[in-house]
């Protein structure tokens, strides 16, 4: 398996020299100055791979290449996002990258409410609080019949939080829900917001499914033809947020998926984290059915509560069974080499990372700070270099 780390570009307070140190040799990483669905300058790219190479790294894998509203929607701006979409992708991979993650969530990216955590051992998580997001969603945001979209006991619990909240708690949880993380393709006005989701209204999921199949049909045959694997993340986390579709969440999506394009190249990304936020998704079940399309891996590790709320734990601890799932890879790995294929090396990047020692002193990027990451790939290392060692036996 090939240790990866995300990396944001020369902004990153994580320097690459520091990724090197952690062990990793690979990078993933995008153009994240150029995030709103236009072609990506080829010196841009072709700059961002010498720097990479430069530090003694390769670029291992682009995450990602935004999906614009218009292909999602399919509101008549669809073709020239497509067409530029398919040209990022040849420009990608004139430059040698091989692997492209992306998503297709609606409006919003990945979501928490709360960046800094406090963790039994004295480390700062990312969490998602159900109660709190929809106190959110329905007594500040106010979107009309946002009260439908929860049981009676989380409004409850919801209008009791937000009859406590100051408001600094306020605007504070809103700039975690919709000012855009780390990597996220947006940043969102509470009006801008408003706005969107009503245009996503009326889609719902088959509508969105449709326009997935459509948008998979016109850029996995060009994925084939320059060699690309495309491999989609799931929704993060993998159920609905303020109504919106979600369409990448559970084990069925991903049998509609590959089953109305059925290329290799299309494939998925495995973000354990994201799919295990799920209690019904089976995660080494869904892993080795879809083996054979795994061509890029998250390692997170979560907790998760009865109400849907979930802590990202430490990557050992969890819910997932991170030896189990280890194997699995490895296992995909041997049989892929002894097909001959040339992606038998599989990318994984530790995804995310506690807020640990100085680190929270520091101007760090939310699950994106260098000694949680970096203790998270060592942990992961370690069982890989256990689960390969020729006298261990894996059933």
């Amino acid at each position: 398996m090939e240790q990866t780390w995300r990396w944001f570009g020369p902004k990153d307070p994580v320097p690459l020299s520091h990724v090197r140190q952690a062990g990793a040799t690979g990078v993933v990483t995008a153009l994240h100055d150029h995030y709103r669905g236009e072609v990506w300058p080829e010196d841009a790219i072709a700059a961002r791979k010498a720097e990479i190479e430069a530090a003694g790294l390769r670029w291992s894998v682009v995450e990602s290449i935004p999906v614009p509203n218009a292909i999602k929607l399919r509101d008549g701006g669809e073709g020239a996002a497509i067409a530029a979409f398919k040209e990022t992708m040849t420009r990608v991979a004139r430059a040698g990258v091989q692997t492209i993650c992306y998503n297709f969530m609606p409006v919003v990216d990945w979501t928490r409410t709360e960046l800094r955590h406090p963790m039994p051992s004295g480390g700062l998580a990312l969490h998602f609080d159900m109660v709190a997001f929809a106190a959110y969603d329905v007594f500040v945001l106010d979107r009309p019949d946002a009260q439908d979209s929860y049981p009676v006991a989380i409004l409850s619990a919801a209008k009791d939080r937000f009859d406590a909240m100051t408001p600094a708690d306020i605007a504070r949880l809103e700039q975690t829900i919709i000012a855009g993380l780390p990597g996220a393709e947006a940043e969102h006005s509470r009006e801008g917001i408003r706005d969107l989701i009503a245009r996503y209204r009326g889609l719902g999921d088959e509508g969105m499914r449709a326009s997935l199949t459509a948008f998979h049909k016109e850029i996995i045959p060009h994925a084939r033809a320059l060699g690309l694997r495309m491999c989609i993340h799931p929704d993060d986390p993998p159920f609905s947020l303020f109504g919106l579709p979600r369409v990448v969440s559970v084990a069925a999506d991903y049998d509609r998926i590959f089953g109305a394009v059925p290329e290799v190249e299309n494939g998925m990304t495995f973000c354990a984290g994201s799919l295990g936020a799920r209690r019904d998704n089976d995660l080494p079940g869904l892993m080795a059915r879809w083996a054979d399309r795994i061509h890029f891996v998250h390692l997170r590790n979560v907790t998760t509560y009865g109400d849907g709320s979930f802590t990202e734990d430490d990557h050992l601890s969890g819910d997932a069974d991170f030896v189990r799932l280890i194997g699995i890879l490895l296992d995909e790995e041997a049989r892929r080499r002894d097909e001959g294929r040339a992606d038998a090396e599989i990318p994984f990047r530790p995804d995310h990372g506690h807020l640990l020692l100085d680190d929270q002193a520091k101007d760090t990027l939310p699950g994106y700070s260098a000694i949680g990451r970096l203790k998270g790939l060592a942990e992961i290392r370690g069982i890989v270099t256990a689960l390969s060692h020729p006298g261990v036996r894996r059933a």
